[in-house]
């Protein structure tokens, strides 16, 4: 896809999703970009319809950049391709654009996931040291006590390493085996193996916010955009 009218260079780049616009503007600066087949330097260059701009042998396209919300359900796969006999979250979402998603949610885990074709965003999302907040609704198949509730915040190590526990707390007017667990790692299935480890099985997991977006206002299976707010929300991480 070519623009259709001028168009900064770093605009240029940041639209083809390699990096944000200020990180752009050292890819420039660094020679690592090329338009028409020579090395620019210069901030602020003008690229042109039909202009050819490469990066590291690649030909570079902009595209529109979209960002939804699924509430995803249990019974689907966040693979973007089939896999087995399971449903898969894409068949929830009909546009018709290319996007995947940021990050993963198991077959038994519902609630918020979000799609891009940001690859920039995406990748800062899932990076360990952004530290993203991530907030689960779990239960549980029986009631914790607040004796297991302080282990689990106070200390707790895999073999990945120390786990710090942002919150947990009970989820008022629930029965105490509802828990709402604040946490910013993503280790694949952290938040079972947690429960596990302390000789509780998760019935049930959904997480309710990922980096400040929630699932507010949609049913089970529902997408929409994100709004402007929550797109410069995540940004701004």
């Amino acid at each position: 896809m070519y623009i259709k009218e001028k168009l900064k260079l770093n605009s240029y780049l940041s639209k083809s999703g390699i990096s944000s616009r200020r990180n752009a503007d050292n890819l420039i600066k660094s020679g690592k970009i090329k338009v028409n087949g020579k090395i620019i330097k210069k901030l602020g260059y003008i690229i042109y319809p039909n202009d050819i701009v490469k990066y590291k042998y690649k030909i570079l396209y902009p595209e529109k950049k979209i960002y939804l919300i699924l509430n995803k359900p249990k019974g689907y796969v966040s693979s973007m391709k089939k896999q087995d006999n399971n449903n898969i979250v894409l068949d929830l979402i009909k546009i018709n654009y290319k996007i995947f998603s940021i990050g993963r949610l198991d077959l038994e885990t519902s609630g918020v996931l979000l799609f891009t074709n940001d690859g920039y965003l995406s990748n800062k999302l899932t990076h360990p040291k952004f530290n993203i907040k991530k907030i689960y609704h779990v239960v549980l198949n029986k009631q914790i006590n607040n004796k297991d509730l302080l282990k689990i915040k106070n200390f707790f190590s895999f073999k990945e390493g120390k786990i710090k526990i942002d919150n947990i707390s009970y989820i008022k007017k629930l029965p105490k085996n509802n828990i709402k667990l604040e946490i910013h790692i993503g280790w694949n299935k952290i938040v079972k193996r947690i429960f596990h480890f302390m000789k509780y099985k998760v019935l049930y997991l959904k997480r309710i916010n990922f980096g400040g977006i929630t699932i507010k206002g949609l049913k089970i299976g529902e997408y929409r955009y994100l709004k402007k707010n929550e797109i410069l929300l995540l940004k701004n991480l």
